[in-house]
């Protein structure tokens, strides 16, 4: 069988040809021979294969990129790429059930007290922050304690970056006590827009701080519910029956790219703009995720700034985290690889420990 046209390749593909003339742009999957004067394509039917994976991973929503990286695997380690890929999918889709479940329960009349009671869990938890090997300041702040959990990153190369970070961790504060679950996202979205007040009122007083900002990700616990404020880079990531989960998506310009396909994750490590965010606590009242969790006796949760997980690797946090036991112990650890692979920036870490009480 001779070269086919993107007309009838896009048939037995069903991939439609707007969809295979981005994918040759992304080098996802190039054709076998470009007309020269037309610049029409054709494709091999042996293409046709790699053509249907793709389709196939599409449908079950794996980024292009990620894609791409399946594709070039051999056929049993792409299996087990796409199989994790597919539990941080549930996962997320867990995460969005529970919220559905309580918000519903939460409409329909049912006392928020009734919830709380339903199993009452706590935390052990530890925190550590590091200036690391490189910075003459440490713009990170933290906090952790029986309710809350935070961690802000001042914006490295800003004025006022340690400012920033303590403004929006003292906008926290003092959410660390008792609240019905109910109240849980609507706290947390209010002490956002306290912080953003905080730094308007900040750059007022002394304007020499102006373009001062700050990322945070924080959880508030209530019983067995657990909401998650997100903006920025920093991440929160849950250990869960051995197998770890990022659960914040990053506000940064290279993730889009990576989200949109158009670089790979290899790509962005080392893309010129991997720092550039495009959301932040800064003043502007730019919209944080919000989240509610359902979380679970056994679960370990890891709170940090992008001066760890940019040197440690995923895998390595997982060791970390699956092999130590006290969260004091881990939190050290993990700052000690942090600056063992150069600490070039701050590192803080907040782990916390879901138990039964």
């Amino acid at each position: 069988m001779g070269l086919l046209t993107i007309g009838s390749f896009a048939k037995a593909s069903r991939l439609s040809p707007k969809a295979l003339r981005l994918y040759d742009e992304l080098g996802l999957l190039r054709p076998a021979h470009v007309d020269p004067v037309s610049g029409y394509r054709f494709y091999d039917p042996g293409q046709l294969e790699r053509a249907l994976l793709v389709a196939w991973l599409r449908r079950i929503g794996m980024p292009l990129a990620r894609i791409r990286m399946v594709c070039e695997l051999p056929a049993p380690a792409a299996a087990g790429e796409v199989s994790a890929y597919w539990s941080g999918v549930e996962s997320a889709t867990a995460a969005r059930r529970d919220l559905a479940a309580f918000l519903i329960d939460y409409l329909s009349g049912k006392d928020a007290a009734m919830l709380d009671a339903h199993k009452t869990l706590g935390i052990r938890y530890a925190v550590r922050s590091d200036i690391g090997l490189h910075r003459e300041l440490n713009e990170d702040s933290a906090y952790a304690g029986a309710r809350l959990l935070a961690v802000a990153d001042g914006l490295g190369g800003h004025a006022g970056g340690e400012v920033a970070s303590a403004a929006a961790i003292e906008a926290l504060r003092p959410l660390d006590a008792e609240l019905p679950a109910g109240e849980l996202l609507n706290a947390l979205e209010h002490a956002v827009h306290q912080a953003n007040d905080s730094l308007q009122q900040i750059v007022q007083t002394d304007p020499s701080l102006k373009g001062l900002g700050t990322t945070l990700t924080a959880m508030l616990w209530s019983g067995s519910q657990l909401a998650l404020v997100h903006i920025g880079d920093s991440r929160a990531y849950l250990l869960r029956d051995g197998e770890l989960f990022q659960i914040t998506h990053d506000h940064t310009l290279v993730q889009t790219l990576v989200d949109e396909g158009r670089i790979t994750l290899e790509e962005a490590a080392s893309h010129p703009q991997r720092s550039l965010l495009l959301r932040a606590i800064d003043g502007k009242q730019s919209a944080p995720d919000l989240q509610l969790h359902d979380a679970k006796a056994g679960d370990r949760y890891l709170l940090c700034s992008d001066g760890l997980y940019t040197v440690v690797s995923a895998d390595r946090l997982r060791q970390v985290l699956s092999t130590v036991a006290d969260p004091d112990d881990v939190v050290r650890q993990l700052i000690d690889l942090a600056n063992q692979g150069g600490g070039p920036d701050n590192i803080t870490c907040v782990v916390a420990d879901v138990v039964e009480l």
